[in-house]
């Protein structure tokens, strides 16, 4: 009664068991359960511990301590080592003496007020046979030794050295073709009249003169412009406008070859 009190289960076994042959292999198996499913767990923790410490186990028993080799260094070879050589020592070599030169001392004493002690300089020919220093030393005069220059002489079997011609660079009067403007006359003619400013003359209505004189040189270019007339200021303009015009000439020849030479371009005209 106390078991049926307890559990409920076996409450519910008896009752449906009642009024039935107990000795029944169901009731028997149900009755007995809870015993034999604890014996199972107990066994069944028994055998999963039992298989989890075997290998533990094992490695247990098996594992020997290996003796630890240590290397040992290699044995001492004891070399014996020869004596150094006995040192001769050395003895120094004095230079041999050398003969003091004659030396005069030359320098400049700074100047001062009541000089205890006046110096004398050397003259020229006081260093024709000593060497300038800083003391006078009496000694053998200076050997000094000259080497020759070296000549280089042409040989003789080549055609003979001209001296080179000399270059002429005055301007000429006198040439074999006057120097022109490149495009010609006509054309620098017409730039110094468009490029003349007029607005510098007064409108006289009379006709202004002038020659502009100037030297065409060897590369084309003009120099030295000139106006000779007698209206400076149209002299003036005439200048500025000569050299204001654009390009090059054509520098005049003379046997063949380009020289400087002389240009004279007249300009004449009216303002009104």
């Amino acid at each position: 009664m106390k078991n049926l009190l307890q559990n409920k289960e076996f409450q519910l076994d008896e009752i449906l068991f009642e009024n039935r042959n107990k000795n029944y292999g169901a009731y028997a198996l149900r009755n007995e359960a809870d015993r034999i499913l604890t014996k199972s767990m107990f066994i069944g923790i028994g055998v999963f511990a039992m298989i989890a410490i075997t290998p533990l186990l094992i490695n247990v028993f098996n594992a020997t301590d290996a003796p630890i080799e240590k290397e040992l260094p290699p044995p001492y070879v004891i070399t014996h080592v020869n004596e150094p050589p006995e040192v001769v020592p050395v003895t120094p070599v004095a230079p041999p003496a050398v003969a003091p030169v004659n030396t005069l001392d030359s320098r400049v004493p700074t100047p001062t007020r009541d000089a205890k002690i006046e110096k004398v300089m050397p003259t020229q020919t006081d260093y024709d046979k000593a060497v300038i220093g800083t003391q006078d030393i009496v000694g053998d005069p200076p050997i000094i030794t000259t080497v020759p220059p070296v000549i280089n002489v042409a040989p003789t079997t080549g055609p003979p050295i001209t001296a080179p011609k000399p270059v002429d660079n005055t301007p000429k009067t006198a040439v074999d073709v006057q120097a022109n403007f490149m495009g010609g006359i006509n054309v620098f003619r017409n730039k110094v009249i468009n490029q003349f400013d007029t607005s510098v003359m007064d409108g006289t209505g009379e006709v202004a003169k002038t020659t502009v004189v100037f030297i065409v040189e060897k590369d084309g270019t003009i120099s030295e412009v000139k106006a000779t007339g007698p209206d400076a200021t149209f002299n003036r303009e005439a200048i500025k406008t000569i050299k204001s015009v654009k390009g090059k000439w054509v520098p005049a020849k003379l046997n063949g070859e380009n020289v400087r030479s002389y240009f004279k371009f007249p300009i004449s005209m009216q303002f009104e």
